[in-house]
């Protein structure tokens, strides 16, 4: 899995649903934390989609619920992303047209940075360091798609049948 898998489209690729396995580990305290969980990308009003995540978090052996959600917007150029937090705050652009993009964002004294790789139609992953003040940590996300929007729409049909 050394290639990468280049994406025309960011936002058609995304669209659908994942199952989402993300590791957090505290380089500074070495602990380490889990979130299992699903994340759906869904058509957005005028355009983009929004990403909704939620799940479990399980950190020093206690599970709680989490969840959030993004908005990925149609970016500068043809097939890319401009990602906003759901206030619509800026995150981080998103190009995958190579199968791979690091992006930085700052938050306060700590600095997030992102490298998305693209490994085939079905799989993804996100590896996010974060350093500051406070912060030493590195969360690894691993992504495996679930659900084609348009599987989606044809089991939707399938129920409504008489």
């Amino acid at each position: 899995m050394g290639e990468f898998w280049p994406v025309a489209d960011v936002l058609a690729h995304l669209a659908g649903r994942w199952r989402a396995d993300r590791i957090v580990r505290d380089l500074a305290s070495g602990d380490e934390g889990r979130f299992e969980g699903v994340t759906t990308f869904r058509p957005l009003d005028g355009g983009g989609l929004l990403h909704a995540e939620s799940g479990t978090f399980t950190w020093q052996g206690v599970a709680r619920p989490a969840e959030r959600t993004l908005r990925f917007l149609p970016g500068a150029r043809p097939g890319t992303a401009d990602v906003r937090f759901h206030d619509d705050r800026p995150f981080h652009d998103l190009d995958l047209t190579s199968g791979r993009h690091v992006t930085d964002h700052p938050c306060a004294a700590d600095l997030y940075r992102g490298e998305f790789t693209v490994l085939d139609p079905d799989h993804w992953r996100t590896v996010w360091h974060v350093a500051g003040p406070t912060k030493n940590l590195v969360l690894t996300t691993a992504y495996t798609r679930e659900e084609h929007p348009e599987q989606a729409q044809g089991d939707t049909r399938a129920r409504q049948r008489p």
